[in-house]
Parts: C-alpha cells; sequence; structure tokens
C-alpha cells in the first residue's frame, strides 16, 4: 500500500526522484500512465497486470475502447536509476502539466504524480467539505 505525499523537482532532462519508501515497494520497474484529474498513475508491475485483466474486462464498445486507449496508449514500462529518477516521457509531462515541482502521492495500490500547482489547486478543499463526501460513502472517524 502506499501512502504519503512528497515534493520533488523535474531534472533538466525530465527525471524525477522516486521516494526511497516508493522505491521499496515498486521493484526495479513499473508502468507510468497517464491519470485521471490531471495527474500521472505509477502502477507496480503486479498491479498494472491487474488493472489490464479487469480493462480486458469490459465490453466491446465505443466508450470501453476510449477507456482503454487513455490507460495504454500512452502507458511507459520505465527502470529506476541508480540515483533512484526516472524518466518521465514529455507526453506524459504535458498530459499532467508537469514542468518542474512535482508532487508523488500514494494512493493505496498506486502512486499519483502531480504538477505541484494542480495538486495545490486540487486539494484545497475544507476539511469538513471532506468529512462530508466519508460520511456519503459510509465513513467516520
Amino acid at each position: 500500500m502506499f501512502m504519503g505525499e512528497y515534493n520533488h523537482t523535474i531534472d533538466a532532462k525530465g527525471r524525477v526522484i522516486v521516494p526511497s519508501k516508493f522505491r521499496e515497494q515498486l521493484g526495479e520497474e513499473f508502468v507510468i500512465t497517464k491519470g485521471l484529474d490531471g495527474c500521472l498513475y505509477i502502477y507496480p508491475l503486479d498491479e498494472w497486470d491487474t488493472f489490464l485483466q479487469k480493462l480486458g474486462t469490459m465490453p466491446s464498445n465505443k466508450d470501453s475502447r476510449k477507456i482503454i486507449r487513455f490507460f495504454t496508449a500512452g502507458a511507459d514500462q520505465v527502470e529506476i536509476d541508480k540515483q533512484g529518477r526516472v524518466l518521465i516521457k514529455n507526453e506524459l509531462k504535458e498530459h499532467a502539466h508537469i514542468e518542474r515541482d512535482v508532487v508523488l502521492a500514494g494512493t493505496l495500490n498506486r502512486i499519483e504524480i502531480w504538477s505541484k500547482s494542480v495538486w495545490d489547486c486540487e486539494n484545497d478543499d475544507d476539511i469538513d467539505d471532506i468529512a462530508e463526501k466519508m460520511a456519503d460513502y459510509g465513513l467516520s472517524i
């Protein structure tokens, strides 16, 4: 399970350091793909395979094909270098509006990579709003 929030910077070559706590769970190779809400998703290979299997069970219709293309066409299987960095393809950076400052956030079975400015806008909810949404799903603290 991935959790935590880490701020990093993309270097001039398009690489970002993956936090050591995340590297331990990801292994040497993993997949980066487009995510929802304007971020990127990082999946360990086993979770990526599980996700692909779920996509493969979708009915054969136009919406399903769009969903499958969204997640798989730009997906990139990557390796971590000796300094703990990973290269993010330009197409993926463009999708997430990533230029320099990023946030890596653990979200259970995957990691999300956000442009810092987009992250700040997306996560400025008032705690009362969050608590209300939790209650809608039967969750309480």
